[in-house]
């Protein structure tokens, strides 16, 4: 489905200071149609003049819907919605005309148009489902009367304002608790929802009549509530914004739309939401996410301390072989407290593995015995510590076996040192590894599948059964020995 900008550009006039504008009246969208009981569909004028371009459509969830089929993108001309081109020739808000009929359904029909700057740059066409029209309740008359004036901000150039909105992604919608007030900021009607959420903050008695700011001031301790500039500004609904306040454990979101109908402020809505709860996930989240970066650095800290261990066992003995076994196993268990460390420091469960895999170039240089340079290209990106882990001790074997594998220990490697190549790069989902040595190269006859090597089992162990994916070794174009290491992405 196409988007407003996108319409907007490919068929209109519009420019962008025009686009902005409808897509602020699109933020506040759903509030406008749940308040209306109606399906709003905003109309933009062909810039050949032959009609109109649906650009946005909005359903209410206060009521039966008008449409059952998506319009957003279609093309209507002159002539078929007589009511769209009364409003936007004429720049008044159209209503006369009968009933619609759509799917044997009556629709009433009214056209709003959309002013900016003293001129009509689109039409807001209101249709309400009739078979759902009865006798209104005080709430339901309170919210279409908020509607008709919103409706005839729209018309009159008033509306949307500018400046700050909603900075909450669980910003208060109409049925969660609306109250009006008047341009005193008394409450004129509170919904029972709203009623319900100010009597868990400590209300005993109605709402109406009272001063909502003073109100609140006397049931919400300070450190709970915002400054008292935008205290005023919100609960007096003087400023097109939200705001948070609470009261023990309560916590609520309050948003203020002004009411400018004729162009002077005469009171505004204001939506209350009850996010107690969210707020109460919010924190066990956080706290969550803290325990398990603490469990990631007390492994980190536990994994350095078996390191420690092994290495000092390693000195104690004096056969040369089992002092290089301890020393791969350091190594082995090196590479996975450096996720883990890494872990321990990061947000959510996944890392950045460009630094896990300069790190292990680094560890694997420091201990090894022959001059050679660890280079990186390509960048690895990010991963999930489930494939972080194994990756790692992936890359210190094949690491390690080209340094001790690939260079003379001797003194015959000439004194610039050898050269380890590890190239990184994501393709059609598949995260590619190679790992290219200038070095002697493997021995004639050298079989994978039948090497003896454990470091080499354990890579293709990983590799296949943890991380699903495929690894080869053969000839380098250098000279030496190449790697490659393919992994599926989640």
């Amino acid at each position: 489905m196409p988007s407003l900008p996108a319409i907007a550009r490919r068929h209109t006039d519009l420019d962008e200071d025009d686009i902005g504008w409808l897509q602020g009246i699109l933020a506040d969208w759903q509030i406008i149609a749940d308040l209306s009981f109606a399906d709003l569909v905003m109309w933009l004028p062909d810039r050949q003049g032959g009609g109109y371009w649906a650009a946005g459509q909005m359903r209410p969830t206060t009521g039966p819907t008008a449409y059952v089929d998506d319009v957003v993108g279609s093309f209507v001309a002159h002539g078929r919605r007589p009511l769209v081109d009364t409003a936007y020739e004429h720049g008044r808000i159209a209503r006369e005309g009968d009933p619609e009929w759509r799917d044997e359904v009556p629709v009433r029909v009214e056209a709003i148009p959309v002013r900016r700057e003293g001129r009509v740059i689109a039409v807001i066409a209101r249709n309400t489902n009739l078979l759902g029209v009865r006798t209104p309740s005080r709430l339901e008359i309170n919210y279409l009367q908020t509607a008709g004036d919103l409706t005839k901000m729209i018309a009159s150039g008033h509306f949307p304002a500018p400046g700050q909105r909603s900075d909450h992604a669980d910003s208060p919608r109409v049925g969660d608790g609306f109250l009006r007030v008047d341009a005193e900021g008394r409450v004129v009607y509170a919904s029972p929802n709203a009623l319900s959420v100010y009597r868990k903050l400590g209300l005993t008695g109605d709402l109406a009549g009272h001063l909502l700011t003073d109100l609140t001031r006397d049931l919400v301790p300070p450190r709970k509530r915002p400054d008292e500039e935008t205290l005023s500004a919100v609960l007096g609904a003087r400023a097109h914004r939200d705001t948070e306040i609470g009261s023990g454990d309560i916590a609520l979101i309050v948003r203020a739309i002004p009411l400018r109908p004729e162009g002077e402020h005469i009171g505004g809505l204001i939506l209350l939401r009850d996010v107690t709860d969210l707020r109460r996930r919010d924190r066990e989240l956080i706290t969550k996410d803290a325990t398990i970066r603490e469990i990631h650095h007390r492994v980190k800290n536990n994994l350095q301390t078996v390191a420690a261990l092994l290495r000092l066992q390693a000195r104690r003995i004096d056969s040369e072989e089992a002092t290089a076994a301890l020393e791969e196993a350091v190594r082995r268990v090196g590479s996975i407290a450096i996720v883990h460390e890494t872990l321990s420091q990061a947000v959510e469960e996944a890392v950045d593995f460009d630094e896990i895999a300069d790190r292990l170039a680094r560890l694997v240089t420091d201990v090894g015995l022959a001059p050679v340079r660890i280079r990186r290209e390509g960048k690895f990106g990010m991963l999930l510590s489930e494939q972080a882990t194994p990756l790692a001790m992936v890359l210190t074997e094949l690491l390690q076996n080209a340094v001790e594998h690939g260079y003379p220990t001797d003194g015959s490697q000439p004194e610039e040192g050898g050269e380890i190549v590890m190239s990184a790069q994501r393709r059609g989902g598949q995260l590619e590894v190679s790992i290219d040595d200038d070095g002697r190269g493997l021995p004639d006859g050298f079989d994978l599948e039948d090497s003896p090597s454990l470091g080499l089992s354990i890579v293709k162990t990983l590799v296949e059964s943890e991380l699903g994916g495929h690894l080869t070794l053969g000839a380098s174009p250098t000279g030496g020995t190449r790697a490659d290491l393919s992994v599926p992405l989640d």
